[in-house]
């Protein structure tokens, strides 16, 4: 049996990641990674990676309902501790914090998703298009 040998790019997952949270292309660092609020570019317009063939799907949305959860709550358990708060407070403050906090970490969240896809060639991202 032979073993063909091909050289395989090395692709920190750090650094991929990073470059995804900060939504730019986990390849080059350079280009916008969304074209849209949460959609995903086809291809990197400094480099031209392919961007699209991730499977971020559920994922993001989970993590960001995780982290926004266990801060309100934590935070909401504090307060409720440390002084007696009216529900209306809650009502006015914490309910919009759950609807905005979600979809401003959702962009980042997604985009180190895709940059640990990237950086792992899962889903089609190893086609070895740029080495």
């Amino acid at each position: 049996m032979t073993v063909k040998a091909e050289a395989i790019e090395r692709r920190d997952v750090g650094q991929a990641m990073w470059r995804g949270t900060m939504c730019k292309c986990p390849h080059c660092g350079q280009g916008h990674m969304f074209r849209a609020y949460l959609k995903v570019a086809t291809n990197c317009d400094v480099c031209g990676e392919q961007l699209d063939l991730h499977r971020a799907d559920d994922f993001p949305p989970y993590i960001a309902i995780m982290i926004v959860g266990h801060i309100l709550v934590g935070l909401m358990l504090h307060l409720d501790m440390v002084w007696h708060v009216n529900p209306v407070v809650y009502l006015y403050t914490l309910v919009p914090l759950a609807v905005i906090l979600p979809l401003l970490l959702l962009p980042p969240i997604k985009g180190a998703i895709v940059g640990l896809q990237w950086a792992n060639g899962m889903y089609g991202f190893g086609s070895g298009q740029h080495d």
